[in-house]
């Protein structure tokens, strides 16, 4: 028997393309929580998500550890959690009613939590840790921990309401005034301000050998997942921050080298994933990292997400050379000027460029996240980022539509459009969720379709320094089938956007596993 079972809802299978890909990373957040509480005294039992088949080996978890708390703990480092998901939101739900019926406290933390904290609430949760969680989990637990009693018959509200950054139910007897339980929220609890001080994330509970095998297969090499930093400081007005808002707080070059290495010696990673917002942020901070990696021998080949604005900065590019950056990710997102000023994105189209060839030249592959679908968007500036593609010849493509996410202005802008349907239901979806310029089987179409000249682009030119048949069956496949796919995307452009607007989800034809980050 285990107090605590820590877990999340994020599951693989339940995302087809994403599946398909098989791409897959253990949940960091929740590996930082339960290294957290471990500091703090508590004993984890750990349910890892990420590869099981469904919500039943939630249940048999539950049934072998028979907690008193069950924490669903989501990772925030991972994009696909905080753009809330729909089949995720109801795996959740299962998870939350399962560990109910076994009478477990349930305690949840993530994005679509903070922002939804009382659909949590009413789906039977206890509490819900709004924004970063690692603190009020642990001051929560010194409260309620050694109680035999269901949460409900023996909370101390008066003690609770000293607990920051918290969401529950009151459930006070009625009065005259309140009829039916009200929520509370706490006061917002400052972030954790010195990363350093946290533990390194407890990677002896996940079943790394499990990861290593799918990735050898699947890919040739094995692949793990850190992070730098927490929170992002720039002002892009689409994108979502629950959990630290605007706030930033980076790790010291020194402790991030001596994780690596760490990682390096116990498992043997052949590649890093940096899963941070933005990656070398600070002046001065990269050449730090690419000197502290060397000294410490710890590099491993790295992919990470940076901006065009900072790639241009002298020497940042040649420090993540230094570092081992395989690859650099770029949110380039549009290669309109006036979409970009729109979506407050703080760069343009010539640093793009310039960060491209500069990564080029420095033998660094380049990747390009590319959002279609944003307010005042024209096929004109549909071009304009096929342009920019077929100019640049980044080495991969990420695509996605505008999603409009609690919190942000981009929400605020069109809230009055959206439907019942307001959360994909999966990272394939790519539904318009709210009166854009095109509708939902008109993005789905172009996002085929730039695929389909992409990789047609892509493997010419691997057939121009050495013959592949299998290149050369794909360059055949999307060739053929690309004036088609052109020929449908032209007639949905001109349809009505209220005849096709509510599609169902249907996979769409794709020739391509994507990125594990393609849908940010």
């Amino acid at each position: 028997m285990s107090q605590i079972l820590l877990g999340q809802s994020y599951y693989l299978r339940f995302d087809p393309k994403l599946w398909e890909a098989m791409q897959p990373y253990p949940p960091l957040g929740t590996l930082y929580a339960a290294s957290h509480l471990r500091q703090h005294g508590y004993d984890i039992a750990f349910f890892d998500a990420m590869l099981a088949e469904s919500e039943n080996e939630w249940a048999n978890a539950l049934d072998q550890h028979r907690p008193v708390f069950a924490i669903i703990y989501e990772d925030n480092f991972n994009y696909l959690s905080k753009m809330c998901l729909m089949r995720m939101r109801q795996a959740a739900f299962t998870m939350i009613d399962m560990a109910k019926a076994r009478g477990c406290a349930v305690i949840v933390c993530g994005a679509d939590a903070t922002d939804h904290a009382e659909s949590y609430l009413a789906r039977g949760a206890d509490f819900v840790l709004l924004g970063e969680g690692e603190e009020t989990l642990v001051e929560l637990l010194d409260q309620l921990s050694g109680r035999k009693a269901c949460v409900e018959q023996s909370r101390n509200e008066a003690k609770l309401e000293s607990v920051l950054g918290l969401a529950y139910l009151d459930r006070r007897p009625k009065t005259v005034d309140r009829d039916s339980p009200s929520t509370v929220y706490t006061p917002r609890r400052p972030d954790i301000s010195n990363l350093d001080s946290l533990p390194f994330p407890a990677w002896d509970l996940v079943n790394v050998e499990r990861y290593r095998k799918v990735w050898l297969e699947r890919h040739g090499h094995f692949s793990m997942n850190m992070v730098t930093t927490r929170g992002c400081p720039f002002h892009c007005n689409w994108c979502a921050k629950p959990i630290w808002g605007q706030r930033y707080h980076s790790r010291s070059p020194e402790n991030i080298a001596a994780e690596m290495k760490w990682l390096k010696e116990k498992f043997h990673p052949d590649h890093i994933w940096f899963a941070d917002d933005i990656f070398g942020l600070k002046p001065g901070w990269l050449p730090r990292f690419a000197e502290a990696v060397k000294s410490q021998n710890a590099g491993i080949p790295f992919k990470a997400l940076s901006r065009a604005d900072l790639l241009t900065r002298e020497g940042e590019v040649e420090s993540l050379r230094a570092a081992g950056a395989q690859t650099i990710w770029m949110g380039a997102e549009s290669g309109s000027q006036k979409i970009l000023d729109a979506m407050d994105k703080g760069t343009r189209i010539d640093q793009i460029h310039e960060a491209t060839r500069r990564l080029k030249a420095a033998h660094i592959q380049v990747g390009f996240f590319l959002q279609f679908g944003y307010p005042g968007e024209t096929r004109e500036d549909i071009e304009k980022t096929i342009q920019l593609v077929r100019g640049c010849e980044p080495d991969d493509i990420g695509i996605s539509v505008s999603y409009p996410m609690p919190g942000t202005k981009f929400h605020e802008a069109v809230r009055e459009q959206l439907g019942e349907k307001q959360n994909w239901q999966d990272s394939d979806d790519l539904a318009m969720l709210y009166h854009g310029p095109f509708s939902t089987a008109f993005y789905r179409k172009l996002y085929s379709v730039v695929h389909k000249e992409f990789r047609a682009r892509k493997a010419w030119k691997k057939l121009k320094s050495a013959l592949n048949l299998k290149v050369a069956a794909r360059l055949a496949f999307n060739l053929i089938t690309l004036p088609l796919a052109r020929a449908q995307l032209n007639i949905l452009a001109k349809q009505p956007l209220s005849t096709i607007s509510a599609l169902p989800h249907m996979p769409h034809e794709d020739a391509a596993a994507p990125s594990p980050q393609e849908t940010r």
